[in-house]
Order: C-alpha cells, then sequence, then structure tokens
C-alpha cells in the first residue's frame, strides 16, 4: 500500500465540506435559555441560537439586507441585530424589524427571515450541514454500528460537564494533522513518552466503520489519573472531527483549514460532573493533554517541511496499524474524485 499525502490540498478541502455533517467547536448550549454562538466553516459563516422552545437552530450568519453578519462571539441575547442597518432577527431566524422598509412594494417581512443551515445534534455535539439539497441523516452518514460503539465508548454520557476550550494554530496541512492522528498509536511510544507510560501499548486496537473509525487501549495500573481505568477509545468522525474518551474525561478535537499549509485545531473538554471541582486533577490533566499536543505539533510541521521536498513522492503505510489512515485516505480520495465529475 502507498500513502496518498500530498502538500497541496487546495482541492483537498472543497468536496468532504460540501456535503457532511461537520461539527462545531462549542456545543454546551445551556438548555433552557437563549444562546447564541457564531463561526465560520471555509468562509460559510454561521449562526447558531437556542430559542426560548429550547430548539436548536443554525442560520447563515448573513443579514438578508446588504449582507452584514447579524452575530458575533457567543452569548445570551434574545434576537440578533445587524450592526449596519438595524435589521433584527429572532433566535428562530424570523425578521422582526427593518427600519424603514415599511410600505415598501412588495417586501413581507416573512420573505426576509435568515437562510437556515441543517443542523443536527449528538450527544454534546452540534453538527452543521450547509447542503441546502441534502437529505442524508447525521445518523446515516456515521452509520448505525460506528453510532453504537461511540455511545458504547460513552462518547454521550450525560454525566459529562464542559469545562475548557483551547485552540492550536499548526503550520501544516489539516490532512496532516488528521493522519497523525489516525496511525494506529504508530508514533505514541517514541513520541509521546510520558503518554506511553501510562497505556497498554500491546492491546492497542483499530475498528473500521462507514464513515468513522475507533482506536482503542487500555491502560496501564499505573496509569496517570486522567487516563483513568476505562479503555482509552479515540473516535475519528470524517472529515474533520476526534472524540477522545479517556477516564472521567472526553475532548474533542475540530480541524480547520486555513490554507494548504495551515490549520486549526479547536479543542473542547469535558470532565465527569462529579470531578468538576477537583482543581489538582484539573490542572494536571489539561497540562498533561497540552504536553501531548505540543509533541503531536512539532511532528506535523516536521511533515508539512518534507512534504514540501522535492525528495518526498509517497511513502507506505504500515498495514498492521494504519488502517484508520488508509480508511481516511479512501474516504478523502472518494470524495475528490466527486469533485472532479
Amino acid at each position: 500500500m502507498r500513502s496518498s499525502q500530498h502538500s497541496d490540498a487546495g482541492s483537498g478541502v472543497v468536496e468532504p465540506w460540501r456535503s457532511a455533517h461537520l461539527p462545531i467547536e462549542q456545543a454546551a448550549t445551556p438548555p433552557s435559555s437563549w444562546y447564541t454562538t457564531s463561526g465560520s466553516y471555509m468562509s460559510m459563516p454561521y449562526v447558531v441560537t437556542r430559542s426560548y422552545d429550547n430548539e436548536i437552530h443554525a442560520f447563515h450568519n448573513v443579514c438578508r439586507h446588504h449582507a452584514a453578519a447579524v452575530a458575533t462571539g457567543s452569548g445570551s441575547q434574545d434576537c440578533l441585530t445587524c450592526p449596519y442597518h438595524g435589521w433584527t432577527y429572532g433566535l428562530d431566524g424570523r425578521l422582526r424589524r427593518a427600519p424603514e422598509m415599511r410600505g415598501v412594494q412588495n417586501f413581507q417581512a416573512a420573505d426576509y427571515g435568515l437562510q437556515r443551515i441543517r443542523v443536527a445534534t449528538w450527544g454534546h455535539l452540534i453538527f452543521l450541514n450547509f447542503d441546502d439539497t441534502g437529505d442524508v441523516t447525521l445518523e446515516a452518514q456515521l452509520g448505525y454500528e460506528g453510532l453504537q460503539s461511540m455511545e458504547a465508548a460513552g462518547m454521550t454520557d450525560s454525566h459529562l460537564q464542559h469545562v475548557a476550550s483551547r485552540e492550536y494554530n499548526l503550520n501544516c496541512n489539516w490532512k496532516v494533522f488528521c493522519d497523525n492522528y489516525l496511525d494506529g498509536g504508530y508514533h505514541v511510544s517514541i513520541a509521546h513518552p510520558q503518554l506511553a507510560a501510562g497505556l497498554d501499548l500491546s492491546s492497542y486496537k483499530s475498528k473500521i466503520y462507514e464513515s468513522c473509525s475507533i482506536q482503542s487501549c487500555q491502560p496501564k495500573d499505573a496509569a496517570e489519573a486522567r487516563l483513568g481505568e476505562r479503555k482509552a477509545a479515540y473516535a475519528f468522525v470524517y472529515p474533520n472531527l476526534m472524540i477522545n474518551r479517556y477516564g472521567p474525561w472526553m475532548d474533542t478535537n475540530v480541524v480547520l483549514p486555513d490554507g494548504p499549509n495551515r490549520c486549526t485545531v479547536q479543542f473542547e473538554y469535558w470532565l465527569d460532573q462529579s470531578l468538576v471541582h477537583d482543581t489538582s486533577l484539573f490542572d494536571a490533566s489539561l497540562a498533561g493533554s497540552d504536553k501531548v499536543q505540543q509533541e503531536d505539533i512539532g511532528l506535523c510541521e516536521a511533515v508539512q517541511r518534507g512534504l514540501q521536498s522535492s525528495a518526498y513522492d509517497t511513502g507506505r503505510y504500515a498495514p498492521t496499524l494504519e488502517q484508520p489512515m488508509f480508511h481516511f485516505h479512501r474516504l478523502l480520495h472518494r470524495d475528490l474524485c466527486l469533485e472532479r465529475t
């Protein structure tokens, strides 16, 4: 087998984002309250709201008057007001107020609500789908067996509470970051000695599903507190979501391309509710996680430099370990072929 990695990902971004359900970085919307959060996927600005009826909505963050953004950042508010001309929308997207538009011929407020984006929820996560014509559900995209396995690994545990957010900026292509995550633990013993000391790497296994893969590993008896006693599970959901469940912790990683040679990775951390006030565990766990991320950043940026060298063409898979990476490449190849047809 030969790797399909390439340093120029300009064409390797569009199609995987076009029709997939994509995770947003923050799903910890407070229940039974109004809430907004905004962001952007590949120059597609969005705003997500939780309205008074506890329904989650998603819209293009584009005013129907002159295209300005109607929301920035996150917070609690009961409407979305465009800062340009004051057009105001409810959290359900309906146009509430349009100054100086009363009596305008052929203008009906009901026709000028925010444009909707398809939205779905699973566990603690919110997913957006920018394909207006698609009808594939999130469940169908992920596949029944993959969903069942992720739920069995505790990735929808209702006892988890969101406790922290982090963001990392890397000088590498987004696919390089995914490849590093998907090598079946190949690099762990070499690049992450502290992490490896708490894992029984001989128990490392990978399982492939329709649009996701799950790597798992048993902890050692003397594992550090953040790894706990439960089997660690690392799920990759195509194209850009990673869910890591270990001990009392879960973290999610959403990788977003910033061009062919840069990406941003957004981390969200959840902790068992019974431990959220354990400051020593909290501080030590986040420090341990950051150490692993810094080690991975060094690896990914070194790979990116190597990919840009004329000395490198393609590598070889380690077939007993890198099945998750190969699966990712096959899905990516499928979508790139669709883009060219």
